[in-house]
Formats: C-alpha cells, structure tokens, sequence
C-alpha cells in the first residue's frame, strides 16, 4: 500500500465513471480509497456541535499523507454532494482544529473526475485549487476523463491520461 497518497472518493454511485476511473488509478499505484459516503460526515456547523461524527478522525489519517487527490464526478460544474460536505467541514480545521489544519501546509492536492463535458469549465477545477491553496497544499493537477452516459467507462481510451497522471503521483 501506497502510504503517501490517498484518495477521497464522493459521489452519489460507488461504482460509476468516476469509481471505476478511481480503482483503476489505485490498483496501479497501490493507494487506498475513503468513500466518504461510507462515513457519517455531518455539516459544517458554526457552533461545532458535530465534533463527534467521522470527519476529525478521518481528516487525522489523511493528514498522515503527503499527497490528497480528491475523486469526484463534475455536478452542475462543481464537485458531489458528498465530497463538498467533506470540504466544508475544512472549516474545522480553519477555526477548531488549527494544528491538524496547519499540518496540511505544504501537502500536495490532486484530482480526478469525470463529466459529460469534453473539458470541465475552468470554475470546476478553480473550486480545488483554491481550497488546497488556503490550506497551504500545492495543487499538482487533474486527471479528466470525459463520459457518454449512454455506454460504458472504456479506460483503455484513456490510457494516455492515466499514465500521465500516475507519473505525476509518483514525483515527490
């Protein structure tokens, strides 16, 4: 197992375009998967009454790793539900939790998803690189893959991309 590197998966189907683009970059690199649909991640919250859900412990294992990628499918040019429920939650570590948010300085972030669109608009990609800025990461880019919601993921189409992609997880 890869133990620098991790990805965060959200979506509404585990097993969809963008899950089986996800299992595909993790079986050739070796990293593990956090479905954050399989966590109980409640809302931000300004009173920080849900401190006792899975988003502090969760985030504490992830901090562990030097490189973040998030894994999302495009939604009305943004990321999921689920995915955005766990970004927001990095408020926690802004106003609560200041160590663990300071541990993620100098992190690297990363993204993979799939859209209907050849290209996702600039404002899909922009949402990440904003974020990992904030937080002190680097944002070291995104593996895209456009979808036909009338067929299957072929991943052999996207090979180039892949590889690509996987070279860029592999530098320091």
């Amino acid at each position: 197992m890869n133990k620098n590197s991790i990805i965060i998966f959200g979506s509404s189907r585990r097993h969809g375009f963008t899950g089986q683009l996800v299992d595909e970059v993790a079986r050739r690199h070796k990293l593990r998967v956090i479905d954050v649909s399989e966590h109980n991640i409640t809302p931000y919250d300004y009173e920080h009454r849900n401190h006792e859900d899975d988003f502090l412990p969760l985030m504490r294992d992830v901090a562990t790793h030097q490189q973040i990628i998030f894994a999302t499918p495009v939604y009305w040019y943004t990321m999921s539900a689920q995915l955005k429920v766990f970004v927001d939650r990095w408020n926690d570590l802004v106003v609560a939790e200041k160590t663990l948010g300071k541990s993620l300085k100098g992190k690297q972030g990363l993204l993979i998803a799939t859209g209907g669109d050849m290209r996702p608009e600039r404002c899909f990609e922009e949402c990440f690189q904003h974020s990992f800025r904030f937080m002190g990461m680097t944002y070291k880019g995104m593996l895209y893959c456009p979808t036909d919601l009338g067929k299957a993921l072929d991943l052999s189409k996207h090979e180039a991309e892949i590889s690509a992609f996987g070279k860029i997880i592999m530098q320091p």
